[in-house]
């Protein structure tokens, strides 16, 4: 009648969740078309094209609604160009649901863009808790040069669009590298989504 409660142990370094139901990784093949150096992330790719960018371990108890998906993300720092390593990026497929995020380890960015383009950005550092709303699209950057490890959780019916950045040639900020630390520029491959779409987005609820 009920399921059984659990009990899971993050590794703050590795990333390692006792006790997960599910692993995946990106490797920077898996990345095509997220950053603007296209000739640096094709000679990247060749030269080893399973490079690890980040590995997911997630637990999913059940796909009832009202239950949750939690678990960990380990990010490889490295840099493609001048543009620090990223995820791929989404937002929820019901729009309105959220997330959070804990930093365990290491120092990054959450990336984050309503989908009239307003951004915002949020620093990744451990012990710090990152909620992200509902109706935001989201990305993790890592600009530090060891690795960054979040623990994440989000309700299990909420789905992922990863579409909607390759739809608007990425999102309207990169990351990147400035000598001393990271910065924020203009993505001029950016394009603004229509009010229909934007629409189409808010009408992704239960």
């Amino acid at each position: 009648m009920y399921i059984e409660p659990t009990t899971h142990t993050v590794d703050s370094m590795t990333g390692s969740l006792s006790n997960s139901t599910g692993r995946y990784q990106k490797k920077i093949s898996d990345l095509k078309g997220i950053y603007a150096d296209n000739v640096t992330f094709s000679r990247m790719c060749a030269d080893d094209p399973d490079r690890i960018v980040y590995e997911v371990c997630e637990v999913r108890p059940q796909a009832e609604s009202g239950d949750l998906i939690f678990g960990t993300t380990h990010m490889e720092p490295g840099i493609v160009g001048n543009e620090f390593f990223v995820t791929r990026g989404h937002i929820h497929a019901r729009a309105n649901r959220p997330e959070t995020y804990y930093g365990e380890s290491g120092n990054g960015l959450m990336l984050l863009e309503s989908p009239h383009g307003d951004i915002r950005i949020m620093e990744v550092k451990p012990k710090t808790l990152i909620y992200v709303p509902p109706m935001w699209i989201h990305r993790s950057v890592n600009v530090c040069n060891t690795p960054l490890v979040m623990s994440f959780c989000y309700p299990v019916d909420s789905g992922q669009d990863y579409e909607i950045i390759a739809q608007s040639g990425g999102m309207a900020v990169r990351i990147v590298a400035d000598g001393s630390g990271w910065k924020a520029i203009d993505n001029t491959d950016y394009k603004p989504r229509t009010e229909e779409q934007i629409e189409t987005i808010h009408a992704t609820r239960d």
